[in-house]
């Protein structure tokens, strides 16, 4: 069972700030959690099989199929400004004291 002294602990460790009294009820909630995982520990669960997926459907994947990719001056036609087949920006990281 966790106290509020541990949720305390807990909460200095995180550093999270915990208001006046929300200690407490936070106490009661990770209780009522740690009971319901009590619970779940305690089902038989020898007979079901494990699942990755609950719906049960598979990989849906397409084909692969290549296709022509856009010619380098039509993707590149609307930039403001290029050097050679690159996009240039403004530099925006100061180097060796230089803008």
């Amino acid at each position: 069972m966790i106290g509020e002294d541990e949720v305390k602990k807990i909460a200095l460790l995180s550093h999270l700030n915990l208001e006046e009294g929300e200690s407490v009820s936070l106490a009661n909630e990770l209780n009522s959690i740690l009971g319901y995982v009590d619970k779940l520990q305690k089902l038989d669960t020898t007979s079901v099989e494990p699942t990755s997926h609950v719906h049960g459907s598979k990989n849906i994947m397409r084909p692969d199929v290549t296709s022509p990719s856009m010619p380098t001056e039509l993707a590149l036609s609307n930039t403001p400004e290029l050097s050679g087949r690159f996009i240039k920006v403004p530099i925006i990281i100061e180097q060796n004291g230089e803008n």
